[in-house]
């Protein structure tokens, strides 16, 4: 495969997986939802279904038919400790961000009258939630795009890359900053490298559901999307460049430095290119 093809296949999957993402949910929105309106979480399920079909299908095409592409070459076999290798790396930068931000940022949790069994009782929701959303993200935006692109330009020109057009996805989320996108972008370098760990798609899955979830569990805004919880509220503290604000712990400096670290800790394990072109 020549640099161009691949580079030329990499564009057709994302822009031809947007626009048919874009067209099949507002045609399942009027079929679903005929002259109503739905509630933001049926809504977002729906985006997320139709998500993983337009770029399943455009896997199928430019990947897989075009590309020649094998279910290896796109990271697809993995297996549970992969997984939990994955959830354990999203996890630990997520509580050291919000760990970090008490003394920092004078960040706090208080009691809203709800009980932890309330609050436990909301945690299988939440995975409900976040799965198919970390996979639909993760198949998006570190799926045949990002290997095939890595066979145009190298991988960490294509990761970075990647990290751009992820970080743009998030230009219209509740409460967003500039150094909220930035920190979207290094998050997706991070995932990025999560995906070149042993496991490939499904530790990147399982990473970027184990920074989301762990952000939520404790009552903090997901990328600006509010989770609010029985039993405790999240005050995240000040200056809001520091602690994130309300776009959460990803807009501030304190997930900068985490991320940072947690990506030069997830290289260290990434394995070693196997991407070839003409």
């Amino acid at each position: 495969m020549t640099r161009a093809k691949a580079a030329g296949l990499s564009a057709a999957f994302l822009i031809s997986g947007l626009a048919l993402s874009i067209g099949l949910t507002g045609i399942a929105s009027r079929i679903v939802w005929p002259g109503g309106t739905p509630s933001l979480a049926a809504s977002a399920s729906l985006q997320t279904l139709i998500s993983i079909l337009a770029f399943a299908i455009a896997t199928w095409v430019f990947g897989f038919r075009l590309g020649g592409l094998r279910a290896e070459d796109l990271r697809w076999h993995g297996n549970g400790r992969g997984a939990a290798r994955g959830v354990l790396f999203g996890m630990a930068p997520a509580i050291a961000a919000m760990a970090l931000a008490v003394p920092l940022a004078g960040a706090a949790w208080t009691p809203d009258g709800g009980t932890m069994s309330q609050w436990a009782g909301t945690l299988p929701g939440l995975v409900l939630i976040f799965l198919p959303a970390a996979f639909a993200e993760e198949f998006s935006f570190r799926g045949a795009g990002l290997v095939l692109l890595a066979r145009a330009i190298g991988r960490p020109l294509a990761v970075v890359t990647l990290a751009t057009f992820f970080a743009m996805a998030h230009v219209l989320n509740p409460n967003v900053t500039a150094l909220g996108l930035v920190n979207v972008g290094l998050a997706g370098i991070f995932l990025g490298a999560m995906f070149y760990l042993p496991g490939g798609l499904w530790t990147a899955t399982a990473a970027h559901l184990g920074w989301n979830l762990t952000l939520a569990t404790l009552a903090a805004p997901v990328s600006g999307l509010p989770f609010l919880l029985p039993g405790i509220d999240y005050l995240p503290g000040s200056p809001t460049w520091l602690s994130g604000g309300t776009f959460g712990p990803e807009g501030g400096v304190i997930a900068t430095a985490v991320l940072t670290l947690a990506t030069l800790v997830a290289l260290r394990f990434t394995e070693r290119p196997k991407e070839s072109y003409a």
